[in-house]
Formats: structure tokens, sequence, C-alpha cells
């Protein structure tokens, strides 16, 4: 634990649990935040799989094509490693592993949020050339490729950074 106070007083931050508590703790936390990722990115994969059955998807010159068959595959992986902790959990459920579970799971989740956002910049990018063919589109995606870091990695690096204090 931390003095907060200089060491002068007794007021303290954090918390006072077993490595186990704090492992049940922490794998409840990681999966309240799955869930909101695994909603989004199967809803977004499963918009992908049918772009392909659609009237104008013969009509995508071969750039586009390319572009969707990789958004689709960056989906895919993006899906599996969201889906990935739970399937973690399950397996190791009842072996007495569960800090390294969580870590494992944890590390799984972060892949699947850059793998998300790598699905959304290219679904982005076909649905923008589709809809416009302008040469303003790769900016259009830069903007947001750039607002997703802020929002996703930089702003909570950055407080990770300044609110730490181990």
């Amino acid at each position: 634990m931390v003095d907060t106070d200089g060491g002068a007083g007794t007021r303290k931050r954090g918390r006072t649990e077993t490595e186990d508590e704090r492992a049940d703790r922490m794998w409840g936390e990681l999966i309240q935040e799955v869930r909101v990722a695994q909603t989004g990115v199967q809803i977004l994969f499963g918009f992908l799989l049918t772009v392909v059955f659609t009237p104008r998807y013969p009509q995508l010159d071969e750039m586009e094509h390319t572009i969707y068959i990789i958004t689709v595959v960056l989906g895919a992986a993006a899906t599996g490693a969201l889906i990935g902790p739970v399937s973690l959990h399950r397996i190791v459920s009842g072996r007495r592993v569960k800090p390294q579970a969580v870590r494992w799971a944890s590390r799984l989740t972060f892949v699947g949020l850059v793998l998300l956002l790598a699905t959304m910049t290219a679904a982005l990018l076909l649905v923008l050339r589709v809809a416009t063919h302008d040469a303003y589109v790769p900016w259009l995606v830069a903007g947001v490729v750039a607002w997703y870091l802020a929002c996703w990695f930089v702003l909570p690096l950055w407080t990770r950074r300044r609110y730490t204090t181990e």
C-alpha cells in the first residue's frame, strides 16, 4: 500500500486483498470490459459477413475487394481474441491458476482491441471509398483512427502515468 500523505498520517491507498481475491476482482472487471467489446465486434463481424452477398459487391473494384477481405480477416481475428478470455476461463476453471488466467485474458483482450481498431479502420476505409471515391477519404479515416487511439490508448496511458504512484 502507498501512503498518500507523505508518511505523516495513517491514510492509505489501495486494497488489502489476497492474490486470489485480487484475481477474482480483476477477472470480474475484465469480463465486464470484454462484454462491451465482444458485442461490438460480433455485430461488426456479422455485418461484414453479409456484404459479400449484396448485389453491390460484384461492382466493387479490385482494391475494394482486397480491403473487404482484409477487413473480414481482421474482424475474425478480433472476434477470436475478444472471445478467447471466456474459453480460457472455462478451460482452466477450478485449476487454481486464476492469477495467470487473468494475465493471459488481459493480454488477449488488449490484442483484441488492437485488432478491433484495425478492423474498424479498414471497414471505415471501405465504406467511405464506396460512398465517396474522394481524395479526402484517407484524411477522414486518419482522423477517426487518431480519435480511437486517443480514446483507447493515449488517455488511458496518460491517466496511468499521471495517477500511478507506485
